[in-house]
């Protein structure tokens, strides 16, 4: 028992059944989602009156310089001070404790946030092109001078908060604020441009083709959150994770015959789960546990997979993919008929 107890040590949980397949659960814990809460929430606090307090400013002097990618620039800084109180609130309900009721806490409201986030700003970028496309037919006289000197300030506030979330961007929902104000940052800075090129040149088209530009870095930026947070959402495959390297780093750990039923998903945005079935030898108890704690081992430093759930069997599923056994044998005699349901 020796080789049990070291397992134990590590934070182990062995369950054995007498039946000849038995399942054994390991959890690593991973860290606490986030560490640096309290600082990531003051960074949230001041990002959101410094924004609040540009979107009345752009908006106001968007319609007295009648400028189109001014009153973008406030319509997209609305949706940015809505995505930085849904990431505010995201980080405190992800710093709740698991309970009862929610087993694995609230590590994905930071991913619902940035859903939310990113599906809103393709929305108002596809409004921004369609005002724009209507200024080519209908033009507006611009006062560029306006234009340059609010979409200034602008370029410095959002460059001041894009760097503070660059700071503490740790997850998908933090990114998602990130991209919003760096793009903001971006697309402020061609108002300039596009300013100074109506003072020069007078010609007022300019203004809703810097529109057609913001909303293109608007649609591009958020598409690719959308994605993301879609595939977590769905449990899907986390990115730059492969399953058939996943089986064979499993595979090559001594004693291990077979891995198969295997699945990998997201619980947060940095959070990776495992559950899957090893076929091993008929061996005792106390020598599998040793082939656990390797797994989880190479699981952990070299797939960042924290949660595990391995299930054990010296008998092979009829089926590797799901292992569903006709339900007719289910009442059979035989000691390898089973069906498992996952619940992720």
């Amino acid at each position: 028992m020796k080789n049990f107890a070291s397992c134990l040590s590590v934070g182990c949980y062995l369950a054995l059944h007498t039946h000849p397949r038995y399942t054994i659960r390991m959890h690593v814990h991973a860290a606490p989602a986030f560490p640096g809460a309290h600082r990531t929430q003051s960074v949230l606090r001041f990002s959101l009156v410094a924004t609040l307090a540009y979107v009345v400013v752009t908006f106001v002097f968007g319609l007295r310089a009648h400028s189109l990618a001014l009153l973008s620039e406030a319509g997209h800084n609305v949706s940015d001070f809505l995505a930085l109180l849904l990431s505010f609130v995201a980080v405190y309900f992800q710093g709740r404790p698991a309970s009862h009721s929610k087993t694995f806490g609230y590590q994905r409201a930071g991913v619902l946030a940035a859903f939310i986030n990113a599906a809103t700003l393709i929305v108002i970028s596809l409004w921004i092109a369609v005002e724009a496309v209507h200024r080519f037919s209908v033009p507006v006289a611009v006062q560029p001078r306006i234009m340059m000197i609010v979409a200034a300030a602008g370029v410095l506030m959002n460059g001041v908060i894009a760097a503070l979330l660059w700071g503490v961007a740790r997850d998908v929902n933090l990114r998602s604020a990130f991209l919003h104000m760096a793009g903001d940052t971006l697309s402020t800075a061609a108002v300039i441009a596009g300013g100074a090129g109506i003072l020069i040149t007078g010609q007022n088209w300019i203004d809703p083709v810097l529109s057609l530009i913001i909303a293109a870095l608007i649609l591009w930026s958020s598409v690719g959150i959308v994605r993301e947070t879609l595939n977590i959402l769905l449990e899907g495959t986390p990115r730059g994770c492969s399953l058939p390297a996943i089986r064979s780093g499993m595979e090559a750990v001594e004693g291990v015959m077979n891995v198969h039923d295997l699945h990998v998903w997201c619980l947060g945005s940095q959070s990776r789960a495992l559950a899957c079935h090893v076929t091993i030898a008929d061996i005792p108890p106390s020598e599998s546990a040793c082939i656990l704690l390797k797994l989880n081992h190479i699981l952990k430093d070299h797939f960042d997979i924290c949660h595990t759930t391995i299930q054990f069997e010296h008998t092979g599923c009829q089926q590797l993919d799901g292992c569903v056994v006709p339900m007719d044998k289910l009442t059979g005699s035989g000691a390898d008929a089973h069906h498992h349901s996952h619940a992720h």
